[in-house]
């Protein structure tokens, strides 16, 4: 009976830590979506032009993607919770520097130091939810989605909320929030039990050798290609919104992919299984994007596809990401660590290429060009469909 209490009270306690970092999470997404509102403002403020100001996203996607490789051999060695501590302690300072900044290349450079913080907390975030939800690997992944869609739909909200006061002071808010979320892990979140294997410093690039990671991680290269073009190229086809009404937008399209992440995904997969359902996701917002480079000169019919690919956006990160988290044989933080690499690798790449694209054709064949590339990744899906069999389908 005290050993049953005790379950008890350690699985309440666990359920809290995980609400806990999914709550950090959501702010830590919020990051990503906060600046969409406030391109524009950031780019007339600082005399900066589309393309510099898309390295925004750029230089914060690509250290993030790239410090990712290596957060298993920094969590495996001094604890999930000093590396989600540590992360969320980098992100304070280089928000509030951002808010400071006079020019685009210092925001551009504490943007990527951002970005540091924010791979130690995110990629860890992810591991640390699984490991304390003790064989609910679904609910996890469905946390952690959920995490991220109400993160980026919450965040271009408050960036346009304080960004129609000032452009500094979403950054401003980011550190305070982050501070809190820093204060509740502190006090709320234990490290957990049992002797952790400590992982090799190059087991992230090495985990790439798996043909089902690699493949897996190559189409969701290709899926963010697209997923950030929207994100850091899309404010500029709306340029007589203001910072509100894009931000009100933006949230829009993230609370629609916030209710299929935690809501639809799943039940479309137990109906008509995981390929049918991630093709639903991909082909609708390929057709997302087509209607954004068509109606390019249209803002209202810009906004209205916009919100809609949340929908599909929704569906494809939860079925992604809990393919990637249960490939046998690669451990949970590995496969975390090294799909988030190629996953946020090609959300890095997406606005720099989108702004020099933009600059020199225009908006539209940004557009054409980032549908292409998820209709790449569409083929690929119907190439490796193997690899998204449901369990029942395995079985057979």
């Amino acid at each position: 009976m005290e050993n049953l209490n005790e379950n008890i009270v350690t699985e309440k306690e666990n359920g809290k830590a995980a609400y806990v970092v999914a709550f950090a999470c959501m702010i830590a997404f919020m990051g990503i979506g906060l600046v969409d509102p406030i391109l524009n403002s950031i780019a007339r403020s600082l005399q900066a032009t589309p393309a510099q100001t898309t390295l925004l996203f750029t230089s914060y996607m690509m250290v993030t993607g790239i410090v990712m490789l290596f957060t298993g051999f920094v969590s495996s060695r001094i604890g999930m919770k000093k590396t989600l501590m540590v992360g969320l302690f980098i992100i304070i300072l280089f928000a509030l520097f951002a808010g400071l900044s006079n020019t685009i290349d210092a925001l551009i450079y504490f943007r990527a130091g951002w970005g540091l913080g924010n791979a130690l907390f995110i990629s860890t975030a992810l591991s640390a939810i699984v490991s304390v939800l003790i064989g609910q690997t679904e609910k996890s992944i469905m946390l952690y989605e959920a995490a991220m869609g109400l993160g980026m739909s919450i965040g271009p909200l408050v960036g346009g909320s304080l960004g129609s006061i000032s452009w500094r002071l979403p950054f401003a808010g980011v550190s305070v929030l982050m501070l809190i979320s820093f204060l509740s892990i502190l006090i709320m979140f234990k490290e957990p039990k049992g002797e952790k294997e400590k992982v090799a410093f190059f087991a992230g690039v090495k985990a790439l050798k798996n043909h089902k990671l690699r493949s897996i991680g190559l189409i969701a290269l290709l899926y963010n290609f697209g997923f950030f073009t929207l994100l850091a190229y899309a404010p500029f086809l709306l340029p007589n919104f203001s910072e509100m009404e894009i931000g009100m937008t933006f949230f829009g399209w993230g609370i629609l992919l916030a209710i299929s992440s935690i809501f639809l995904a799943t039940r479309f997969e137990r109906k008509i299984g995981t390929f049918y359902t991630l093709m639903i996701g991909f082909i609708g917002f390929v057709i997302c994007l087509l209607l954004m480079g068509i109606n390019a000169d249209q803002p209202t019919l810009v906004a209205a596809a916009l919100i809609v690919a949340g929908f599909f956006q929704g569906i494809i990160n939860t079925l992604m990401t809990t393919i990637a988290m249960e490939i046998p044989g690669i451990k949970r933080n590995i496969a975390s660590s090294t799909y988030s690499f190629v996953r946020f690798f090609g959300g890095s790449l997406a606005p720099f290429v989108a702004g020099l694209i933009g600059a020199k054709f225009g908006g539209n064949y940004t557009f054409y060009f980032a549908s292409a590339m998820v209709f790449i990744g569409i083929v690929l899906v119907v190439v490796h469909s193997q690899y998204f069999e449901t369990a029942e389908e395995e079985e057979v």
